[in-house]
């Protein structure tokens, strides 16, 4: 993979300038006295991917490793067949899984962790990370990684008992089937997980809550649709924007909204939310112009079209 380091900056979604001053039908979470998000400059551990506007697959799979506590555990056993086990796993400072284990291992270490992140009931990113299960190198090791699991799960765990997967790649998936994409070693250990990860479920649970009215306006102000959305609602956000699920009569899709910058937290994330908001309200009573291109791209999504619908 290549990453590509820039500022980040879109022409997509102007940053929100009100053309007249109007009230804002606001739940009371997202406040217009959230201070403006700012640009940041794209570090090796901050990479954007120019063509979709999304973290690329070794954010999403730290985000998906640092936010799940379990996972599925294949190995091989001594007769050569691969058994799966449901475990409890940390990551430490890089995103290497952390393992407590009461079983005897193959002498072949080769082994495969799949870990999977459900999102609002709509879609579940997942990530497989192969590699060789081995003890830490030595004591030192050892306490950093009890410290990595008690801080993890709140209590204590037999040294003995202590394994690491040394990460080989890693495959990313964005849903059940989809297409994965791999992912080298050192990107996944040299990208940082989403700055968002441990508040964007709240922050999605509540805008499908309380601002429905909104995510309609989102498609018919930033989407360029050539039919009637019947239902619509958010399935995740991230630093660089967020995913709409579509329901129409021609089809179900999900469709990438940028913010106009890169975010950093949550005030940051709610502030770009509600100005988007204010500037679609704006266009759709003609108080301003729509002077931006529309999202094009809508991404059909594989599998049953009633998925998630009335939840």
């Amino acid at each position: 993979m290549k990453l590509q380091t820039q500022s980040f900056a879109l022409n997509l979604l102007p940053s929100p300038k009100f053309c007249k001053p109007i009230p804002p039908k606001r739940d009371p979470i997202f406040s217009l006295r959230c201070s403006v998000s700012t640009p940041l400059t794209a570090t090796t551990n901050h990479q954007l991917s120019a063509s979709s506007h999304k973290p690329f697959p070794a954010e999403v799979s730290r985000s998906i490793m640092e936010l799940s506590s379990v996972g599925t555990l294949s190995t091989l056993t001594r007769d050569g067949w691969p058994l799966g086990v449901g475990v409890r796993f940390a990551v430490d400072g890089d995103g290497t899984p952390v393992l407590c284990l009461n079983r005897a291992l193959s002498p072949d270490k080769r082994s495969a962790l799949h870990v999977q992140l459900e999102q609002c009931g709509l879609r579940t990113p997942q990530c497989t990370i192969q590699g060789s299960i081995a003890r830490p190198g030595d004591d030192l090791a050892l306490k950093r990684l009890s410290a990595t699991w008690r801080k993890k799960f709140g209590e204590e765990v037999e040294e003995d008992s202590l394994y690491v997967v040394a990460v080989d790649r890693v495959l990313q998936m964005e849903d059940f089937m989809e297409d994965g994409i791999w992912v080298a070693s050192a990107d996944y250990k040299n990208a940082s997980p989403d700055p968002l990860r441990d508040v964007a479920e709240d922050i999605v649970n509540q805008i499908n809550a309380n601002n429905m009215e909104d995510i309609f306006r989102f498609c018919n102000v930033y989407v360029d649709l050539d039919f009637v959305v019947s239902e619509t609602k958010m399935i995740w956000m991230d630093r660089l924007g967020f995913d709409l699920r579509v329901w129409s009569p021609r089809g179900v899709y999900d469709v990438r909204i940028p913010f106009p910058m890169e975010v950093t937290d949550e005030k940051g994330a709610k502030s770009s939310f509600n100005g988007m908001s204010q500037l679609a309200w704006e266009v759709e009573k003609s108080y301003c112009p729509a002077d931006f291109n529309k999202v094009k791209l809508l991404k059909p999504v594989v599998g049953s079209s009633q998925k998630g619908r009335g939840q």
